[in-house]
């Protein structure tokens, strides 16, 4: 099996001397150990916050949020969950069959939990209770979904008992322990079994005796490769993305419960919205407003703007979001974005980059609601209570996942450019654990939700919070994919929704389940090697379809460079277009699966194609112009 390394090298030299930061002058930081020079920072961006406007009272923020009432916080996670019927009187034992029969022990487990509390609080306010989870599994409809449901755990079961034979806290041997360290990352197996099984080992003495000491270094995150490639969030149609979020937080509930994480949510307050036009306007309302001038903008053109411009002028500045800009200016500079940034009449020759980076950091604050949302803030800040990486990382994906799509792509345009600070650390003598320390009380500290930042010690504290904002810079193209059990549960899911009609007529069933199965059966029946018809959509340039012979090590970027020979680069009817310097552009395509199990994929290039024929025999493959890829054209 191949093995990926989602984590880049860029940073590495930085994340080896994640408490080694400098600042200026350097006879003066001689004098001070670098950690107390990041911690300094951490609190002085915390004075910032407290001082600016609107910001002078975050200690008693608890006004402008409230707690759910009892028994709200449970209606709104199934709600949420996708399992509302559970305490629905009117709704089918199908309805909820079908969800739940994906679910693993652990999971399951975690929704009676939730169902259980709810309940509770029903039977305080004198209401009838909902139905029992159990009862629902035991009813004659779901028992012809729980076959395939039990087989899926065995799978899962063994699938654990490989990961069992390494221990999750130890990869390296233990001579190697002082060297960059590796860490493989495991996302077959579902999160909360995961923990299940390392919790059972921390209890056997000679693992408690052999758990390696942190160091503060941060290693390099292998991520092996299944046959069915890598899926990245924005691979997934939104339909399936909307399951994938449902299953997110059942597992992310389950893995909080094994680990006495406390996940309550808070709602924000209705606040007025000011008569601004950047900030303090919601990230929703900004880009609907955006898209009308640029439709297939995922992220706030202001901050496109701001972050474009730091990269060219700022990320070699020495201090760079750490060296506060003139007070003065930045308040200048911020009333003239307001005022001309959409007619286009904002130069940026004379900006310092110092005052664009605190105007960055000013624009992250006053959303009216966190870009971590109000929701997930403080599980956001919980991570950094998790003693073991790999469940720092497990809890942080499906955080990331559970984002709504505007803050979740406004997140990943902030971290990348953080990433690239940190990868000019010798220029701007900003490493990773600096930038971390000083970017945290921005995105962890905000005025609609208590935070306990700000308590207890403060050491212990802020490199709580700067360790988790460290992890979400240095880790950020691993969290932003879709685990392989989720994706597993995904496609397990679609199927069961599409055999649900089944259970109306009882004289075509067990015709249609002979169907399903011998269409099931089929590619493993087939002993020679099947051939597909690809269809192809390519914009106005190409249509049609293409023959494509597969063998067990068929990939998608064979299938592609096929479609390249044969349509794009033929001398006959190539499609390419000339550009000024003589080159020639062609579109950028990808392969995608529609339909069968999965709503529509986009796969990855080293996607084995004979394992998704058999994975997914009722799907179509099509070949299309990736999102945006026209632009280029």
């Amino acid at each position: 099996m191949s093995v990926d390394p989602w984590a880049g090298t860029q940073d590495q030299a930085a994340a080896e001397h994640a408490h080694s930061t400098h600042t200026p002058p350097p006879s003066q930081d001689q004098e001070q150990h670098p950690d107390e020079l990041c911690l300094d920072s951490f609190w002085s961006e915390v004075e910032t916050i407290r001082q600016g406007s609107g910001y002078t009272d975050l200690d008693c923020t608890r006004r402008d949020s409230r707690q759910s009432e009892e028994g709200e916080q449970e209606e709104q996670w199934l709600a949420d969950a996708g399992l509302s019927n559970l305490i629905s009187e009117d709704s089918e034992d199908v309805d909820n069959a079908v969800l739940l029969s994906t679910l693993t022990r652990t999971q399951a487990e975690a929704v009676q939990r939730r169902l259980d509390s709810y309940t509770l609080s029903l039977r305080k306010r004198n209401k009838p209770p909902p139905r029992d989870v159990r009862d629902i599994f035991h009813s004659p409809i779901a028992q012809t979904l729980l076959p395939e449901s039990q087989q899926s755990e065995d799978l899962a079961q063994n699938s654990m008992a490989s990961v069992a034979k390494t221990p999750l806290s130890a990869v390296t041997p233990e001579h190697q322990r002082c060297a960059p360290k590796e860490e493989f990352f495991i996302t077959d197996v579902a999160y909360c079994e995961q923990a299940v099984i390392f919790l059972k080992q921390a209890k056997l003495p000679q693992n408690n005796s052999q758990r390696r000491k942190e160091d503060g270094t941060l290693p390099r995150v292998i991520c092996p490769k299944c046959r069915l490639g890598v899926t990245r969030i924005q691979d997934l149609s939104h339909a399936d993305m909307k399951k994938v979020r449902q299953l997110a937080l059942i597992d992310m509930t389950a893995l909080s419960d094994l680990l006495e994480l406390e996940v309550k949510r808070n709602k924000t307050g209705k606040r007025k919205i000011p008569e601004s036009t950047l900030f303090g306007v919601p990230l929703a309302a900004l880009l609907e407003n955006d898209q009308k001038m640029k439709p297939n903008t995922s992220t706030p053109l202001f901050m496109q703007a701001l972050l474009s411009f730091l990269e060219k002028k700022g990320v070699d500045s020495e201090g760079i979001l750490r060296v506060p800009g003139s007070q003065s200016r930045i308040k200048l500079l911020q009333q003239n974005l307001e005022t001309n940034f959409y007619s286009g009449q904002v130069s940026w020759d004379e900006v310092s980059p110092n005052d664009a980076a605190a105007l960055l950091k000013k624009f992250i604050r006053e959303l009216p609601a966190p870009l971590l949302t109000a929701e997930y803030l403080n599980t956001f800040s919980a991570v950094r209570d998790i003693t073991e990486l790999k469940q720092k990382l497990h809890m942080l994906n499906l955080l990331i996942l559970l984002l709504p799509e505007p803050n979740r792509n406004t997140l990943k345009a902030l971290l990348e450019f953080l990433s690239k600070v940190v990868s000019r650390e010798k220029r701007n003598r900003m490493n990773l654990w600096a930038v971390a320390t000083i970017m945290a009380p921005n995105l962890f500290l905000h005025k609609a939700v208590p935070s306990r930042l700000t308590e207890g010690a403060e050491k212990g504290q802020a490199e709580k919070a700067a360790d988790v904002m460290r992890l979400l810079i240095r880790y950020q193209d691993l969290l932003w994919t879709i685990p392989n059990f989720l994706m597993s549960q995904v496609r397990k899911l679609n199927e069961n929704s599409n055999r649900r009609y089944q259970f109306y007529d009882r004289r075509i069933k067990n015709l249609l389940r002979k169907i399903h199965t011998d269409s099931r059966d089929k590619p493993d029946k087939n002993t020679s090697e099947p051939r597909r018809t690809v269809k192809i959509q390519v914009g106005d340039l190409v249509s049609g379809t293409m023959e494509f012979q597969l063998n067990i090590n068929s990939r998608t970027s064979d299938l592609l460079s096929q479609f390249h020979r044969q349509f794009l680069r033929s001398p006959d009817n190539g499609k390419g277009k000339m550009r000024r310097n003589g080159s020639v552009v062609y579109p950028d395509c990808a392969l995608y699966e529609v339909g069968g199990n999965i709503g529509e994929h986009c796969l990855d290039p080293d996607t084995h194609l004979l394992d998704l024929y058999n994975s997914n025999p009722g799907g179509e493959w099509f070949i299309k112009m990736k999102p945006n890829a026209s632009r280029g054209l």
